[in-house]
Protein backbone atom coordinates (compact mmCIF):
# COMPACT_ATOMS: atom_id res chain seq x y z
CA UNK A 1 0.00 0.00 0.00
CA UNK A 2 1.27 3.49 -1.31
CA UNK A 3 2.59 5.70 1.77
CA UNK A 4 2.14 8.45 -0.93
CA UNK A 5 -0.61 11.00 -1.09
CA UNK A 6 -3.54 10.23 -3.81
CA UNK A 7 -5.91 12.96 -4.73
CA UNK A 8 -8.68 11.85 -6.62
CA UNK A 9 -12.15 12.97 -8.55
CA UNK A 10 -14.99 10.68 -6.64
CA UNK A 11 -18.77 10.61 -7.03
CA UNK A 12 -21.45 8.90 -5.41
CA UNK A 13 -19.90 5.81 -4.40
CA UNK A 14 -17.04 7.43 -2.02
CA UNK A 15 -19.82 9.52 -0.73
CA UNK A 16 -19.39 7.71 2.64
CA UNK A 17 -15.78 8.39 3.22
CA UNK A 18 -15.96 12.35 2.17
CA UNK A 19 -18.68 12.81 4.92
CA UNK A 20 -16.24 11.02 7.34
CA UNK A 21 -13.53 13.48 6.29
CA UNK A 22 -16.05 16.65 6.55
CA UNK A 23 -17.71 15.71 10.00
CA UNK A 24 -14.05 15.25 11.57
CA UNK A 25 -12.71 18.19 9.97
CA UNK A 26 -15.63 20.44 10.67
CA UNK A 27 -15.30 19.17 14.09
CA UNK A 28 -12.30 20.33 15.07
CA UNK A 29 -12.69 23.92 14.49
CA UNK A 30 -13.60 26.58 16.92
CA UNK A 31 -17.35 26.90 17.33
CA UNK A 32 -18.74 29.63 14.75
CA UNK A 33 -21.32 32.35 15.39
CA UNK A 34 -23.41 31.36 13.02
CA UNK A 35 -22.30 27.96 13.32
CA UNK A 36 -21.23 26.29 10.56
CA UNK A 37 -23.64 23.71 8.67
CA UNK A 38 -21.12 21.27 7.39
CA UNK A 39 -21.88 19.19 10.61
CA UNK A 40 -25.73 18.87 9.08
CA UNK A 41 -24.12 16.93 5.57
CA UNK A 42 -25.53 13.40 5.46
CA UNK A 43 -24.71 10.41 3.27
CA UNK A 44 -27.65 11.59 0.91
CA UNK A 45 -26.62 15.04 0.59
CA UNK A 46 -23.03 14.29 -0.28
CA UNK A 47 -23.51 11.46 -2.32
CA UNK A 48 -26.54 14.15 -4.24
CA UNK A 49 -23.33 16.81 -4.37
CA UNK A 50 -20.89 14.47 -5.74
CA UNK A 51 -23.37 12.70 -7.93
CA UNK A 52 -24.35 16.48 -9.53
CA UNK A 53 -20.76 17.93 -9.85
CA UNK A 54 -18.09 15.85 -8.57
CA UNK A 55 -15.55 16.20 -5.91
CA UNK A 56 -11.93 15.67 -4.84
CA UNK A 57 -11.13 12.92 -2.26
CA UNK A 58 -7.21 12.44 -0.35
CA UNK A 59 -5.74 9.64 0.30
CA UNK A 60 -2.86 8.30 2.18
CA UNK A 61 -2.10 5.10 2.94
CA UNK A 62 -5.71 4.08 2.07
CA UNK A 63 -6.89 6.56 4.73
CA UNK A 64 -9.41 9.29 4.02
CA UNK A 65 -7.18 12.39 4.58
CA UNK A 66 -8.96 15.44 2.70
CA UNK A 67 -12.23 16.44 0.67
CA UNK A 68 -13.56 18.93 -1.28
CA UNK A 69 -16.91 19.36 -3.11
CA UNK A 70 -17.08 21.21 -6.76
CA UNK A 71 -20.41 23.53 -7.00
CA UNK A 72 -20.78 23.82 -10.97
CA UNK A 73 -23.31 26.19 -10.50
CA UNK A 74 -21.54 28.98 -12.05
CA UNK A 75 -21.01 29.29 -15.59
CA UNK A 76 -17.14 29.07 -16.42
CA UNK A 77 -16.54 29.06 -12.39
CA UNK A 78 -15.60 26.14 -10.01
CA UNK A 79 -16.82 26.33 -6.56
CA UNK A 80 -15.23 24.38 -3.99
CA UNK A 81 -17.29 23.64 -0.74
CA UNK A 82 -16.70 21.95 2.56
CA UNK A 83 -12.86 22.18 2.07
CA UNK A 84 -11.96 19.63 4.37
CA UNK A 85 -8.25 18.17 6.14
CA UNK A 86 -8.68 15.61 8.66
CA UNK A 87 -6.76 16.36 11.87
CA UNK A 88 -4.64 13.72 11.38
CA UNK A 89 -3.29 15.04 7.89
CA UNK A 90 -2.72 18.57 8.65
CA UNK A 91 0.07 20.47 8.08
CA UNK A 92 1.14 17.48 5.83
CA UNK A 93 0.34 19.39 1.97
CA UNK A 94 -3.05 17.90 2.42
CA UNK A 95 -5.01 21.06 1.24
CA UNK A 96 -2.59 22.04 -0.77
CA UNK A 97 -2.59 19.59 -3.23
CA UNK A 98 -6.26 19.49 -3.89
CA UNK A 99 -6.24 23.01 -4.33
CA UNK A 100 -3.33 22.12 -7.45
CA UNK A 101 -5.61 19.33 -8.50
CA UNK A 102 -8.91 21.28 -7.80
CA UNK A 103 -7.13 24.04 -10.04
CA UNK A 104 -6.25 21.11 -12.64
CA UNK A 105 -9.51 20.51 -12.94
CA UNK A 106 -10.67 23.73 -13.68
CA UNK A 107 -8.03 24.26 -16.42
CA UNK A 108 -8.77 21.30 -18.28
CA UNK A 109 -12.35 21.26 -17.95
CA UNK A 110 -12.04 25.32 -19.82
CA UNK A 111 -13.34 27.15 -16.68
CA UNK A 112 -12.07 30.54 -15.89
CA UNK A 113 -11.27 30.30 -12.31
CA UNK A 114 -12.76 29.39 -8.40
CA UNK A 115 -14.17 30.72 -6.29
CA UNK A 116 -15.15 29.42 -2.82
CA UNK A 117 -16.32 31.13 0.95
CA UNK A 118 -14.02 31.80 3.53
CA UNK A 119 -15.22 32.76 7.17
CA UNK A 120 -13.68 35.96 8.72
CA UNK A 121 -13.26 34.24 12.47
CA UNK A 122 -10.38 31.92 11.04
CA UNK A 123 -7.46 33.74 9.78
CA UNK A 124 -5.51 31.43 9.09
CA UNK A 125 -7.45 29.95 6.44
CA UNK A 126 -8.08 33.33 4.73
CA UNK A 127 -4.32 33.59 4.93
CA UNK A 128 -3.86 29.80 2.85
CA UNK A 129 -6.06 31.03 -0.04
CA UNK A 130 -4.53 34.50 -0.04
CA UNK A 131 -0.91 33.08 -0.05
CA UNK A 132 -2.64 30.92 -3.39
CA UNK A 133 -3.43 34.64 -5.15
CA UNK A 134 -7.06 33.86 -3.95
CA UNK A 135 -8.36 37.15 -3.30
CA UNK A 136 -11.40 38.56 -1.79
CA UNK A 137 -14.26 39.23 -3.76
CA UNK A 138 -17.12 40.54 -1.56
CA UNK A 139 -18.63 39.61 1.61
CA UNK A 140 -21.78 38.80 3.25
CA UNK A 141 -21.32 39.22 7.17
CA UNK A 142 -18.70 36.70 8.63
CA UNK A 143 -18.16 34.97 4.91
CA UNK A 144 -15.90 35.85 2.49
CA UNK A 145 -15.89 35.40 -0.93
CA UNK A 146 -12.58 34.67 -2.16
CA UNK A 147 -11.29 33.98 -6.30
CA UNK A 148 -8.90 33.70 -8.45
CA UNK A 149 -9.06 33.59 -12.46
CA UNK A 150 -6.67 31.03 -13.53
CA UNK A 151 -3.95 31.75 -16.14
CA UNK A 152 -3.55 30.08 -19.52
CA UNK A 153 -0.37 29.69 -22.29
CA UNK A 154 -0.70 28.58 -25.98
CA UNK A 155 1.62 28.32 -28.71
CA UNK A 156 1.60 31.08 -31.38
CA UNK A 157 3.39 30.17 -34.42
CA UNK A 158 3.72 33.12 -36.03
CA UNK A 159 3.25 36.96 -36.29
CA UNK A 160 -0.51 37.00 -37.21
CA UNK A 161 -1.05 34.42 -34.73
CA UNK A 162 0.45 37.21 -31.94
CA UNK A 163 -1.75 39.58 -33.58
CA UNK A 164 -4.76 37.51 -33.25
CA UNK A 165 -3.88 36.87 -29.76
CA UNK A 166 -3.54 40.46 -28.98
CA UNK A 167 -6.94 41.47 -30.47
CA UNK A 168 -8.65 39.10 -28.33
CA UNK A 169 -6.58 40.47 -25.20
CA UNK A 170 -7.59 43.82 -26.18
CA UNK A 171 -11.43 42.84 -25.94
CA UNK A 172 -10.67 42.67 -22.23
CA UNK A 173 -9.33 46.19 -21.96
CA UNK A 174 -10.44 49.03 -20.52
CA UNK A 175 -9.02 52.38 -19.40
CA UNK A 176 -6.49 52.01 -16.28
CA UNK A 177 -5.23 48.49 -17.25
CA UNK A 178 -1.59 47.62 -17.05
CA UNK A 179 0.01 45.15 -19.04
CA UNK A 180 3.83 43.88 -18.37
CA UNK A 181 5.76 41.87 -21.12
CA UNK A 182 8.25 39.83 -20.80
CA UNK A 183 10.62 38.17 -23.50
CA UNK A 184 13.84 38.02 -25.33
CA UNK A 185 14.80 40.27 -28.22
CA UNK A 186 13.07 39.38 -31.01
CA UNK A 187 10.39 37.27 -29.23
CA UNK A 188 7.37 39.22 -30.31
CA UNK A 189 6.75 42.22 -27.71
CA UNK A 190 6.12 44.56 -30.30
CA UNK A 191 4.40 42.57 -32.62
CA UNK A 192 1.68 41.73 -29.53
CA UNK A 193 1.57 45.37 -28.85
CA UNK A 194 0.96 46.38 -32.42
CA UNK A 195 -1.82 43.84 -32.63
CA UNK A 196 -3.17 45.21 -29.46
CA UNK A 197 -3.18 49.01 -30.84
CA UNK A 198 -4.95 47.37 -34.15
CA UNK A 199 -7.59 45.90 -31.97
CA UNK A 200 -7.78 49.23 -29.79
CA UNK A 201 -8.27 51.65 -32.82
CA UNK A 202 -5.54 53.69 -31.76
CA UNK A 203 -3.24 55.93 -34.10
CA UNK A 204 -0.35 54.28 -35.59
CA UNK A 205 2.32 53.15 -36.18
CA UNK A 206 2.96 51.40 -33.53
CA UNK A 207 6.86 50.50 -33.40
CA UNK A 208 9.49 49.89 -30.80
CA UNK A 209 9.52 52.99 -28.23
CA UNK A 210 13.22 52.06 -27.16
CA UNK A 211 15.27 55.26 -27.90
CA UNK A 212 12.24 57.65 -26.76
CA UNK A 213 11.44 55.36 -23.60
CA UNK A 214 7.56 55.59 -23.93
CA UNK A 215 4.92 56.75 -27.21
CA UNK A 216 1.24 57.46 -26.28
CA UNK A 217 -0.98 56.48 -29.30
CA UNK A 218 -4.63 58.51 -29.02
CA UNK A 219 -7.79 56.50 -29.54
CA UNK A 220 -9.47 57.37 -33.20
CA UNK A 221 -12.45 55.19 -32.16
CA UNK A 222 -13.08 57.35 -28.76
CA UNK A 223 -11.55 55.00 -26.43
CA UNK A 224 -8.70 54.87 -24.16
CA UNK A 225 -5.32 55.73 -25.36
CA UNK A 226 -2.47 52.90 -25.84
CA UNK A 227 1.03 53.77 -23.59
CA UNK A 228 3.62 52.01 -25.15
CA UNK A 229 7.20 51.74 -22.75
CA UNK A 230 9.74 50.10 -23.55
CA UNK A 231 11.96 49.74 -19.84
CA UNK A 232 14.91 47.57 -21.45
CA UNK A 233 17.11 51.07 -20.76
CA UNK A 234 16.08 51.87 -17.37
CA UNK A 235 17.25 50.54 -14.17
CA UNK A 236 14.85 50.06 -11.98
CA UNK A 237 11.71 51.11 -10.68
CA UNK A 238 12.29 55.02 -9.61
CA UNK A 239 13.29 54.74 -13.12
CA UNK A 240 9.54 54.18 -14.22
CA UNK A 241 8.20 56.90 -11.62
CA UNK A 242 11.01 59.56 -13.46
CA UNK A 243 8.76 59.75 -16.71
CA UNK A 244 5.92 59.91 -14.72
CA UNK A 245 3.37 57.46 -15.71
CA UNK A 246 1.79 57.55 -12.70
CA UNK A 247 -0.05 60.82 -14.73
CA UNK A 248 -2.06 58.59 -17.39
CA UNK A 249 -2.09 55.51 -16.64
CA UNK A 250 -5.69 55.37 -15.20
CA UNK A 251 -7.12 56.90 -18.61
CA UNK A 252 -5.42 54.71 -20.90
CA UNK A 253 -4.04 51.28 -21.41
CA UNK A 254 -0.94 51.07 -20.45
CA UNK A 255 1.96 48.55 -22.20
CA UNK A 256 5.50 48.05 -20.77
CA UNK A 257 8.07 46.50 -22.43
CA UNK A 258 10.91 44.43 -19.96
CA UNK A 259 9.37 46.08 -17.51
CA UNK A 260 9.48 42.74 -14.98
CA UNK A 261 10.10 43.75 -11.40
CA UNK A 262 9.72 47.37 -12.37
CA UNK A 263 6.05 48.42 -13.65
CA UNK A 264 3.77 46.28 -11.53
CA UNK A 265 4.22 49.30 -9.14
CA UNK A 266 1.75 51.54 -11.13
CA UNK A 267 -1.37 49.47 -10.23
CA UNK A 268 -2.64 47.12 -7.81
CA UNK A 269 -3.78 45.19 -10.63
CA UNK A 270 -2.17 43.69 -14.08
CA UNK A 271 -1.71 41.14 -16.66
CA UNK A 272 2.16 39.68 -16.88
CA UNK A 273 2.37 38.47 -20.23
CA UNK A 274 5.56 36.12 -20.91
CA UNK A 275 6.48 35.24 -24.44
CA UNK A 276 9.22 32.58 -24.97
CA UNK A 277 11.36 31.33 -28.04
CA UNK A 278 10.15 27.58 -27.65
CA UNK A 279 7.48 25.15 -28.80
CA UNK A 280 5.74 23.08 -26.36
CA UNK A 281 7.23 19.69 -24.43
CA UNK A 282 6.84 16.51 -26.35
CA UNK A 283 3.39 14.84 -25.32
CA UNK A 284 1.89 18.54 -24.89
CA UNK A 285 1.34 17.90 -21.18
CA UNK A 286 0.91 21.72 -20.22
CA UNK A 287 -1.81 21.83 -23.03
CA UNK A 288 -0.48 24.65 -24.93
CA UNK A 289 0.08 23.02 -28.02
CA UNK A 290 -2.14 25.01 -31.14
CA UNK A 291 -1.18 21.92 -33.53
CA UNK A 292 0.88 24.17 -36.30
CA UNK A 293 4.55 23.14 -37.06
CA UNK A 294 6.50 26.16 -37.25
CA UNK A 295 9.43 27.53 -37.09
CA UNK A 296 8.52 30.63 -35.45
CA UNK A 297 6.61 29.42 -32.52
CA UNK A 298 6.57 31.28 -29.45
CA UNK A 299 4.74 30.16 -26.18
CA UNK A 300 2.56 32.73 -24.35
CA UNK A 301 2.15 32.73 -20.90
CA UNK A 302 -0.79 35.41 -19.97
CA UNK A 303 -1.11 35.49 -15.73
CA UNK A 304 -3.71 37.97 -14.00
CA UNK A 305 -2.46 39.52 -10.70
CA UNK A 306 -4.73 41.55 -8.51
CA UNK A 307 -8.99 42.41 -8.26
CA UNK A 308 -9.32 44.16 -11.56
CA UNK A 309 -9.18 40.33 -12.97
CA UNK A 310 -11.51 38.52 -10.55
CA UNK A 311 -14.70 37.16 -12.64
CA UNK A 312 -13.18 37.75 -15.75
CA UNK A 313 -13.57 35.35 -18.44
CA UNK A 314 -10.05 35.71 -19.71
CA UNK A 315 -9.37 31.41 -20.35
CA UNK A 316 -12.80 31.94 -22.17
CA UNK A 317 -12.04 35.12 -24.59
CA UNK A 318 -8.62 33.85 -24.90
CA UNK A 319 -8.41 30.10 -26.09
CA UNK A 320 -12.32 30.52 -27.38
Amino acid sequence: MTSELDVALVGPDRAAEVLGVIHRAFAARPVLDPPATAGDETLESVAASLERDGGLLATRRGHPMGAILFDRSRPGRLGLLRVSVDPLGRDRGVASAMVGVAEDVAEEQGMDGIWLHVREELPANFRFWNHRLYLPVRQQGPTIEMAKTLWLAREVPDADAMRDLAARVATLLRAGDLLVLTGGLGAGKTTFTQGLGDALGVRGPVTSPTFVIARTHPSEVGGPPLVHVDAYRLGDAAEIDDIDLDATTEESVTVVEWGEGMAEQLSDSWLAITIETRGASPGDPLGTACGVPSDEMRVVTIRPHGPRWLEEPLRSVLLG
